[in-house]
């Protein structure tokens, strides 16, 4: 299945609620497994991706603890606005950072390089779902 084709599935509903709790399940469990993955193997992933094991662990900590509280928001039946914009200001926050933390203090590899921005988009992408999912629960 394609990105194009889940994220069509996911957001096929007529009912803007269901689309924001599945944008944040997928974030959730993206987040959470990246982070977990970060957590579990972060010398090889680290060396893998030019970034030191202790940074990639303490960031595998944060990213699971943050999926698991996305998931949490997610499994409400009516997640609080205010809950979901700190989420969505969370992951654009994130992407903002991580192209910096790539330009100015890692020295990423090839594979770094590649892997950091396309993270970075990827979480600008769950948070711009977030938010027009979000705008369309208040219309």
């Amino acid at each position: 299945m394609s990105a194009t084709t889940l994220l069509g599935t996911l957001s096929r509903t007529d009912r803007p609620q269901t689309m924001l709790r599945r944008f944040l399940a997928l974030d959730a469990v993206v987040t959470g497994v990246n982070g977990l993955v970060y957590l579990i193997d972060s010398k090889p992933v680290g060396n893998l991706l030019g970034i030191g094991s202790g940074v990639l662990f303490e960031l595998g900590v944060f990213l699971t603890l943050f999926g698991a509280g996305v998931g949490f928001l997610a499994a409400r039946k009516q997640p609080p606005a205010l809950a979901v914009k700190a989420v969505i200001d969370a992951n654009v926050l994130w992407a903002v950072l991580s192209i910096v933390a790539m330009l100015v203090w890692f020295s990423p590899t090839t594979a770094g390089a590649v892997w950091i921005p396309v993270q970075a988009m990827t979480v600008a992408g769950f948070g711009v779902l977030q938010f027009l999912s979000l705008r369309a629960t208040k219309a």
